[in-house]
Order: structure tokens, then sequence, then C-alpha cells
């Protein structure tokens, strides 16, 4: 198969995706927050006044910036490796689309969702380590 990128580019454009992906599920707890209203002086302590949409999408920022370390780390190996393979690209893809799913699972309440991108996505940064070390 020809990739229309590059395996380097597809490494480093999905750790960016990442990256602004820990700050999507921001913007359901920000709406959350601006129909309770928002406390400047205590904007944590208004977590349990949330409507329960946002402060799953608390939780879903909270888990993805958790994960956005592991795979960064697993997409730079890759890069510096060099690897070359469709897997490696598909694998790179696949973190950042289950992780934007991710997100969208955990906001709407649907756990076995959640729970399957978040499976797919480590199966994803673990397939990186895998591959990158393995490479001769």
């Amino acid at each position: 198969m020809t990739s229309l990128f590059t395996a380097p580019t597809v490494f480093l454009t999905s750790i960016v995706a990442a990256a602004v992906l820990i700050y999507i599920p921001y913007l359901a707890v920000a709406y959350g927050r601006f129909q309770v209203g928002y406390d400047m002086a205590a904007p944590r302590a208004m977590f349990d006044k949330l409507p329960s949409y946002a402060q799953r999408a608390n939780w879903a920022h909270q888990n993805t910036l958790e994960a956005f370390p592991i795979f960064a780390a697993a997409a730079l190996m890759a890069y510096i490796t060099g690897q070359n393979s469709q897997t490696a690209e598909i694998a790179a893809i696949t973190f950042v689309v289950a992780r934007l799913l991710y997100s969208g699972f955990y906001i709407a309440n649907i756990p076995l969702g959640r729970s399957l991108m978040f499976a797919i996505g480590n199966i994803c940064a673990g397939t990186l380590f895998v591959l990158s070390v393995s490479h001769g």
C-alpha cells in the first residue's frame, strides 16, 4: 500500500493530533462550567456542581492527558528507529482515532465503547513499542 504520507510524517503528525485530543473533552467541561456559572475563585470546587456529562468530560480529559506520554514515547521510538511498516503507520493513526472515540464514548456515557477504545489505544502504543524494539 502506498501511503499519502511518509511513515515519519505519520508518526510526528499523530503525536501532534494526540496532543490536540487532550483538550477536546475540555470543551464539554467548559460548556458545563458555563451552564452552572464559572467560579473564578474556586474553579476546582465547582466540579461537583457540573452536569454529569461535564464530569465525565473532565475524566476523559485527565485520562487522555495520562495516555499521551506513553503514545508519544512509542511514536517517537518508531520515528527514531526508522519504522517504515504499514503496521506501524496503522497503529499510530488508529491510536488517534481510538482516543477521539474514547472521549466521545466517555462523555456520552457509553462504558463498553470507552473501554474498547482504551484497550485499542493501548494495543496501538504497545505495537509501536514492540515494532521499535524488534527493529533490527
